[in-house]
């Protein structure tokens, strides 16, 4: 069977931070995951499965401690239909245009379920783009944020992060 988003179908958004990353390397785009960000991030994957049954398109910052971040998760989730490395969603790029670029691939792979794992605090911008009159949240290292997007109207459906779950 072959979904096709329209207007009809809400798209769910899942805005994940990496895990905590060292800051023992040469640059920030080459920052690993510590053990206890491979647990976190380990931990939110299995919170990810109760909150959807797949995923349609994965999207990646390309820095090393958000790939590290995918490697963990995507341990837990079926095989999304389309993983994208993006760079216009690292620490600094702007979130308005990131959004815009999300989107676009979610209409051009027909995505209702789409994982985004990138820095903050593009993160929190990215929610005040989708979340008309919020604030940018905050977000803990490997925390999530749910977002229900129909039609122009997108609601902020859950925060979670670890701590959480323990």
């Amino acid at each position: 069977m072959i979904t096709i988003m329209s207007a009809e179908n809400p798209m769910q958004l899942f805005l994940m931070r990496h895990g905590e990353a060292s800051f023992d390397a040469p640059s920030d785009k080459e920052r690993m995951l510590t053990d206890t960000g491979r647990y976190t991030s380990r931990m939110m994957a299995k919170w990810l499965t109760k909150m959807t049954t797949r995923v349609d398109l994965v999207i990646v910052s390309p820095y090393v401690r958000a790939q590290q971040t995918w490697q963990e998760v995507s341990k837990h989730l079926a095989e999304p239909r389309h993983i994208v490395t993006l760079d216009d969603i690292t620490p600094n790029a702007d979130p308005k245009f990131a959004v815009d670029a999300i989107l676009a691939y979610a209409e051009q792979y027909k995505a209702d379920t789409v994982l985004v794992i990138a820095h903050m605090p593009i993160l929190g911008y990215m929610v005040s783009e989708f979340v008309y009159g919020i604030e940018p949240p905050l977000f803990a290292t490997s925390g999530i944020a749910h977002i229900d997007k129909h039609l122009e109207l997108a609601s902020l459906v859950a925060m979670q992060n670890p701590t959480q779950l323990a």
